[in-house]
């Protein structure tokens, strides 16, 4: 089907034309006649095949037909990552440059009040993931009441990282499911999330393109089973010998992570590191470089696995295979965009294993296996120390490693000395030894503190007169 057969305003056709769209993708094909006619759709559909044009081309449309108070929002897009809403207001930004409509991108780790202040003079389209939307919700800077249009791009992932609660408080501010539109598209629509949809739209149609497969088709896939100490190695050996030009390596972990990234760039391999703890603008800086093609390998926790759109990635590389399933295809689907090529490479070590026969079945299909010859391992690398550990914080008030305790309440902050220990009675000392008659644990357990003003014997520990 191609775009000029539907039904869509002109200031959207121009902007189909301007991004270089003619002909519809299976789910905008399917998607695209039900949504343009009122509907409420769930779509199910592998990454990178093009949900969000789907539901952009099908929100402009409405909002066109429908005018509305630019005041207070007109449609709602929610999103689970930061980096999935700054691709969104790009593509709607693209799509929909001719149609006049404002769009506000609303998200963690930017400039607090600069955001606020936007929202607060008005925008036709909101997207934004849940935390912060509450945050100003809760402040009265915007209403949901004239929401007209709800899009919920990658629901499951909103369960996966612990946002079904703020997802419900939204849903339930919104006006009644029958006086809007409602659209959810995720690359999968589990029970629960059918749940949600039942809960929150309006007898929604429910579309699922190939889903007797769940990865992209044109993405060739390869493991190879190799040792914990192979991996490092083999990896340098596939980079030399494939030449890859942009390649996002998946890993598992923030701190080996940041050793891959010590080892890839003491060895030649310009590479930089992208996880959940980096600040907003030195992440959106190096998904820049690594879309403009400045950096040639990205390394990504799996904060990066979804909703990132990046031209050209020739080659995913699982580092360690992801432990859900789901993972696996989000993290493969970075490659082989909108119909383009791409491969990706797994190393399964002995822990990563274990992952395979769940990943295997959720995909349903195997994956193909290749031995990697000896010279294919690099060993002659450059070493670097493992970072070490950051030491944990002492708990405030609480007792320290060396199992210190707290100071007393009404001690003024000062810890109670131990007593001192109580003189031995006078008694006959036992058998003589040495010139004092006293073994030297005997004289320590008669000691004691000397009084103010007290004096010793010269050559004595104890006060004059004893």
């Amino acid at each position: 089907m191609r775009f000029d057969e539907l039904s869509i305003p002109e200031e959207v056709r121009q902007g189909i034309r301007e991004a270089g769209f003619t002909e519809c993708t299976p789910i905008q094909e399917q998607t695209l006649p039900l949504s343009l006619s009122g509907k409420d759709v769930a779509g199910q559909a592998q990454t990178g095949t093009g949900k969000t044009a789907a539901f952009l081309i099908t929100l402009f449309t409405r909002l066109l037909e429908n005018k509305g108070s630019k005041q207070q929002p007109r449609a709602l897009i929610l999103a689970p990552t930061r980096e999935l809403v700054v691709q969104i207001e790009a593509d709607a930004q693209l799509l929909g440059r001719n149609c006049g409509l404002v769009t506000q991108a609303i998200y963690g780790g930017v400039d607090y009040m600069k955001q606020r202040s936007a929202l607060r003079e008005g925008a036709d389209i909101v997207v934004g993931t849940p935390g912060r939307l509450i945050d100003y919700l809760k402040q009265k800077v915007y209403s949901l009441k004239g929401i007209e249009m709800l899009v919920i791009d990658e629901a499951d992932r909103m369960f996966d990282m612990g946002f079904i609660a703020d997802l419900r408080f939204i849903l339930r501010r919104l006006p009644p499911y029958d006086q809007r539109q409602n659209l959810m598209f995720s690359a999968t629509l589990s029970q629960r999330v059918m749940e949600l949809a039942y809960e929150f739209m309006n007898m929604p149609e429910k579309l699922s393109v190939t889903p007797e497969k769940m990865t992209a088709e044109r993405v060739e896939q390869v493991l190879f089973h190799v040792s914990r100490k192979e991996k490092f190695p083999l990896l340098l050996g596939l980079l030399r010998r494939d030449g890859m030009e942009r390649t996002m390596i998946f890993i598992n972990t923030k701190r080996e992570a940041e050793y891959l990234f010590d080892r890839l760039n003491a060895n030649g391999f310009p590479c930089r590191v992208i996880s959940g703890d980096v600040e907003q603008r030195k992440r959106m800086r190096i998904l820049d470089d690594f879309k403009q093609g400045k950096l040639p390998i990205l390394i990504a926790t799996d904060v990066a696995s979804r909703g990132l759109h990046i031209e050209g990635v020739s080659h995913v590389i699982n580092y360690d295979l992801p432990q859900d399933s789901e993972d696996y295809v989000h993290r493969i689907g970075r490659t082989a965009r909108a119909g383009s090529e791409g491969k990706a490479i797994s190393l399964a070590d002995e822990d990563g294993a274990f992952f395979l026969e769940a990943i295997e079945e959720y995909i349903k299909d195997k994956i193909p296996t290749e031995w990697a010859e000896d010279d294919l391992f690099v060993h002659d690398y450059v070493r670097t120390p493992r970072p070490k550990r950051k030491p944990e914080a002492k708990p405030a008030g609480g007792r320290g490693r060396s199992g210190d305790r707290p100071a007393r309440s009404g001690s003024g902050g000062r810890v109670k000395p131990k007593p001192a220990a109580a003189a031995a009675p006078s008694a006959p000392a036992p058998a003589a030894e040495g010139a004092t008659g006293e073994t030297p644990a005997a004289k320590k357990r008669r000691r004691r503190r000397r009084k103010p003003g007290e004096k010793t014997e010269p050559g004595s520990s104890l006060p004059q007169g004893e």
